[in-house]
């Protein structure tokens, strides 16, 4: 019997697989990086372990310090959540040889189907070998793991050398393993997956159908179950090709196989030997606890002959600390708070007060949302998101409302080139019109209360201003015996946490908090500018300022001041959160300045390069 679990991973997954032990009863230990030290995933075990070494994601690629605080904690059994080391069979062999127990699927499983090169080969299907004449695009992909790591769609045949270096390095990084292979890209084709689980006793659950056609970067953003719209024919062989899959490498324990569905067919793409982060979806529709279910099987209970029947429809989107209208970079910084309303499932790794660094994947939060039919899990997941509280960097937060209510997505049409065409409008800027107003009246109704509002003459109009997702807003109020007024509204109540504004007979609320300069109105992020902006914070025309902190991991070849480069021309590229980000020139120019070398780890804001636009 399983008496103490190690979970050899970090952040929100490891705090998922604790909340099962405890509610088994069974002693939980974590492991953390130096940055980790004060995660929340280290602070909610019973033990926790430091592995030695750089505050980074290699730390948790480090398989035999993981197996060494196994046992120096008096862990009895090992899960590995997903990514790192959760497909490495060499790892889960050397938990076995520990005498440990292996929460997880044979490593002979593993290798046959972890590697995807491999999986293909068992499925009868042969990845290209020689792309010299093949027609493109073609898809770059990493052998040995997943999450959108490693992986390039390349449509030009001169790009595609340049794509393999950069698929190398960030699969390298991530699994610590640099295997890429290249396969057809299916244009148009929706990701469909199937959840299976596996006994010791030769009994194979088929649990249902997941869609997870809205991605970023070939990495999941929204999913759900089951999938909308395919017949029961294609269902079937679906889940026929997913059992066929498991049962071919004597399978044990938790997995998913992956399609790609395109015109009525399917087409075979991986099998995940371990939990999916999209996990929750199948567990809601079914009333299951996967996590749960991987420690019975770990302890060789069988399962029954059939599984349960599915009941509703779920919905999971993923809350990442990114800016989806810039490249999607990642954010960094404290974050204040995260709520959402009752009702929702919210799986994290963070709580309120917690900084999100630079080393890890951005995803904040899993927001689930499961109601009797597909339409109503879709409205209320966004309406929970619209109302959350997300106080800190910026996030995606407002693309996943719009996504759940994208005319495309809420119709089942979408496909994986959903963000492809719909990003601009879904990152179009609309901030709430009010929100600087509300603002201003919330800290000026602090200001009145701690200085009084009795004047001998009639007050000047306050002016504040505001930078609203990139924009400039100036609002004006007066103090007046009566209270604050304004122009044109009325203002019911203001103090420092909320404002009740009326306007044309409509009142309305606004919840405020401030952290600093940085304000949050309801869902409208706003930072209070300074009244006579400072000269010396300007810099040059053709400035590239780092979007994110982050490693320079390359420098273009043949890059030196004085070269002369392209609108558009790859500069250099930054290493943030395991995924490599390319820094290009914004105009055609020369190259005026380029102050960072390779290897230099840059802030936020960081000058990276100069270019002086006109240069011939």
């Amino acid at each position: 019997m399983i008496t103490s679990v190690l979970v050899a991973n970090r952040g929100e997954i490891a705090c998922r697989v604790f909340r099962t032990c405890r509610e088994w009863g069974v002693r939980t230990v974590a492991v953390h990086s130096d940055a980790d030290e004060n995660a929340l995933h280290a602070r909610v075990a019973d033990a926790a372990v430091r592995l030695p070494g750089a505050a980074s994601a290699d730390t948790y690629l480090r398989g035999d310090l993981i197996v060494k605080a196994a046992i120096a904690a008096g862990a009895d059994a090992v899960h590995p959540g997903y990514g790192f080391l959760s497909e490495n069979a060499g790892f889960a062999r050397a938990v076995r040889d520990a005498g440990l127990v292996w929460i997880g699927p044979p490593p002979e499983a593993i290798e046959a189907m972890a590697s995807k090169t491999r999986a293909k080969e068992l499925m009868g299907i042969a990845p290209l070998t020689d792309v010299t004449g093949a027609d493109l695009p073609v898809l770059v992909k990493a052998a040995a793991g997943g999450g959108g790591r490693g992986m390039r769609v390349v449509r030009r045949l001169a790009d595609l050398d340049a794509e393999l270096t950069a698929a190398r390095a960030e699969a390298a990084s991530a699994f610590g393993d640099g295997e890429v292979f290249v396969e057809p890209y299916v244009e148009g084709g929706r990701h469909v997956e199937v959840q299976i689980l596996a006994d010791t006793h030769g009994t194979v659950w088929a649990l249902g159908t997941r869609d997870c056609s809205l991605q970023r970067r070939h990495q999941k953003v929204i999913e759900e179950a089951p999938a909308p719209g395919l017949t029961e024919e294609l269902t079937a062989e679906l889940h026929t090709l997913a059992v066929r899959a498991a049962r071919a490498v004597d399978y044990v324990g938790a997995g998913t196989v992956e399609f790609l569905v395109a015109d009525g067919r399917a087409h075979f793409l991986e099998m995940n030997t371990r939990l999916q982060v999209e996990h929750p979806v199948t567990e809601a529709v079914f009333g299951l606890d996967l996590v749960a279910l991987q420690l019975r099987i770990a302890e060789g209970h069988a399962l029954e002959n059939d599984p349960p029947r599915a009941r509703g429809h779920a919905v999971e989107a993923r809350l990442y600390a990114e800016d989806p209208a810039h490249d999607w970079a990642p954010q960094t910084g404290r974050l204040h708070r995260l709520a959402v309303p009752e009702g929702i499932r919210l799986d994290t790794g963070y709580t309120d007060g917690d900084e999100i660094g630079v080393h890890y994947d951005p995803m904040l939060a899993k927001a689930v949302a499961h109601a009797p039919t597909r339409a109503e899990a879709l409205r209320r997941l966004a309406g929970a998101l619209e109302r959350a509280a997300i106080h800190g960097p910026v996030t995606n937060r407002d693309l996943l409302v719009r996504s759940l209510r994208h005319e495309e997505f809420t119709s089942g049409r979408m496909d994986t080139g959903f963000y492809d065409r719909h990003l601009a409008e879904l990152t179009e800027p609309a901030p709430d019109p009010l929100a600087p107003l509300a603002a201003a009246l919330a800290d000026a109704s602090v200001k009145r209360g701690r200085f009084g509002g009795w004047r001998n003459l009639p007050a000047q109009p306050q002016v504040k201003r505001y930078a609203v997702a990139g924009e400039e807003h100036e609002v004006r109020y007066q103090h007046t015996r009566t209270g604050l007024t304004v122009k044109g509204v009325r203002v019911v109540h203001a103090d420092a946490g909320q404002v009740v504004l009326e306007t044309d007979g409509v009142r309305r609320r606004f919840d405020v908090a401030r952290y600093g300069d940085r304000i949050h109105v309801n869902a409208t992020a706003l930072t209070a500018l300074p009244r006579f902006p400072d000269p010396t914070a300007q810099h040059a025309p053709g400035s590239l300022l780092a979007p994110m902190p982050g490693t320079v991991v390359r420098v273009a070849e043949g890059l030196t001041e004085g070269t002369t480069v392209q609108a558009g021309q790859p500069l250099l590229w930054l290493e943030a959160m395991k995924m490599e980000h390319r820094i290009t020139a914004p105009v055609t120019g020369k190259l005026t300045e380029l102050p960072v070398s390779l290897g230099r780890q840059v802030e936020v804001g960081t000058l990276l390069a100069v270019v002086e636009g006109g240069a011939e």
